[in-house]
């Protein structure tokens, strides 16, 4: 069937009106939106009532890898540096050894439950092995959940960081299946070049970006998004190049970016925010339409304990290992574990396989696309549950803080924080001189029931107020709250 330009142009409008629409209803349910885009792709493929047949593995792994690029970008720019310099060991240990453990794991259960020989199943695991930046990020940030103990930025640095690991044991157990000479040893030296490359790269273009953007003094405010744009593709194409590993050659250049000041910072940031969220729904309906329901039906089976393996079994194994010579607790690695969300990357990666002839490509395809489905419906609908049963939550205002200075591109350590009083606070019924809070701190403006109200020393706060604060330090931050109650 040919379609022109025309009709595949207003399939897409339709396909993201009514992805963003369904998400919109059904998310109140407590859905994640990507299983909602995903089930819109499935609707509209071959198998469902859209009837539009879509089989080219080639077009959705080419899409999936633009859309990881862009999707690695944007979460790399909102990685505080300052919460995540503490975790940085920990984060990369699970991002490495984690994902390295919960590989052979899956695959040596996946032999045993398939018959598959010991490299299929590890190139099963592999493909399957790493959490999902994009719904780690999505589910987190988008129901702002706060969690204690810097777990947030570990999960985040985690499933900014693991997918690398995860491509190259992908590609190399595909390579090794497909070359029956080849030896597993020759990749570990291979690995390790393209890690390096790949974190030197991302460290140099970092700075590179951030010293281009202050400097190049463009006319048009609507250009430093095209300008960050030919950066990080040209990040991503020229260390893949290199024989580097261009997806941590993103991420790391992002974390540099931005955490430095550069012009137009909070512009940008909300760019790629949005890039990163029509990536994500693009790559979501592109792997839909790819997957056939009738095929994925008659392997629910093996899919199933394959994937209850892997949550309950490989997952929490490769985290307390992991983090077995770090200093968390039992409650902060079962909950690291439990937010194992594998998205829409395990698909990508899945077509590796296909594309290079592995003998049994379309069932391991199948098998990681019933593992997806489960893991988002099962572990994302749930975050929010376990962290709070755990004793893990709290109240997350990382969202509505701006550094001043930030959209000109120089230094400030002073930021806008905004904190809303509870009816159980000890700030309630109290004046702002009452409070005695730190000297180089200011309560600027209180919204109070959409009615905003310029504080002076005698203003008594209310329950519920919700007070933009300016202070210069974390130290300062956490002594606020403390006072505020």
């Amino acid at each position: 069937m040919n379609f022109t330009i025309e009709d595949i142009l207003l399939g897409t409008s339709i396909l993201l009106f009514l992805s963003i629409l369904v998400s919109k209803s059904l998310g109140r349910l407590g859905i994640p939106a990507l299983v909602l885009f995903l089930g819109v792709g499935m609707l509209a493929g071959s198998d469902g009532i859209g009837g539009i047949y879509f089989d080219d593995s080639q077009t959705a792994q080419s899409l999936g890898t633009v859309a990881l690029t862009l999707i690695l970008f944007s979460g790399g720019l909102d990685t505080n540096w300052a919460s995540t310099r503490s975790v940085l060991w920990r984060g990369v240990t699970l991002s490495t050894a984690g994902v390295l453990v919960t590989a052979l794991l899956v695959g040596a259960f996946a032999s045993y439950v398939l018959h598959f020989t010991l490299l299929e199943g590890v190139l099963l695991g592999a493909i399957v092995s790493s959490t999902d930046a994009a719904a780690v990020f999505s589910i987190l940030r988008s129901r702002n959940i706060g969690l204690k103990n810097n777990l947030r930025p570990t999960l985040e640095l985690e499933s900014g960081s693991n997918d690398p690991m995860a491509y190259f044991l992908t590609v190399s157990f595909t390579f090794l299946l497909t070359n029956q000479e080849a030896s597993l040893w020759e990749l570990v030296p291979l690995f390790f070049l393209q890690m390096s490359i790949g974190a030197v790269m991302g460290v140099v273009m970092g700075n590179v970006m951030a010293w281009t953007i202050n400097r190049i003094k463009l006319g048009q405010e609507g250009l430093y998004p095209a300008l960050t744009l030919a950066m990080l593709l040209f990040t991503f194409a020229f260390t893949n190049l290199i024989n580097g590993n261009g997806f941590l050659a993103v991420y790391t250049s992002a974390v540099i970016l931005g955490n430095r000041n550069f012009i137009h910072k909070r512009s940008l940031t909300r760019f790629y925010d949005g890039v990163a969220w029509l990536s994500q729904i693009l790559m979501f309906l592109t792997l839909g339409l790819l997957v056939f329901p009738s095929q994925v039906v008659p392997v629910a089976g093996a899919g199933l304990l394959i994937s209850l393996f892997l949550i309950f079994v490989a997952r929490p194994a490769s985290v307390f290992l992991s983090l077995a010579f770090f200093n968390a607790s039992w409650r902060d690695k079962l909950y690291v574990s439990w937010v194992g969300l594998r998205g829409a990357v395990p698909i990508v990666f899945a077509t590796y396989p296909l594309l290079a002839g592995v003998e049994k490509s379309g069932l391991i395809f199948n098998i990681v696309f019933f593992i997806v489905l489960t893991s988002v419906m099962l572990q994302g609908t749930t975050l929010q549950l376990v962290a709070d049963w755990l004793g893990l939550s709290e109240v997350d205002d990382s969202l509505k803080r701006v550094q001043l200075g930030e959209e000109l591109g120089y230094d400030a350590k002073n930021e806008l924080v905004e904190l809303q009083l509870s009816a159980g606070s000890a700030a309630v019924g109290k004046s702002l001189v009452e409070l005695q809070l730190p000297k180089s701190s200011l309560i600027v403006l209180i919204d109070r029931g959409g009615k905003f109200v310029t504080p002076v020393g005698a203003t008594v706060l209310q329950a519920y107020d919700k007070l933009m604060v300016m202070v210069d330090s974390e130290q300062e931050l956490k002594r606020v709250r403390e006072l505020l109650g």
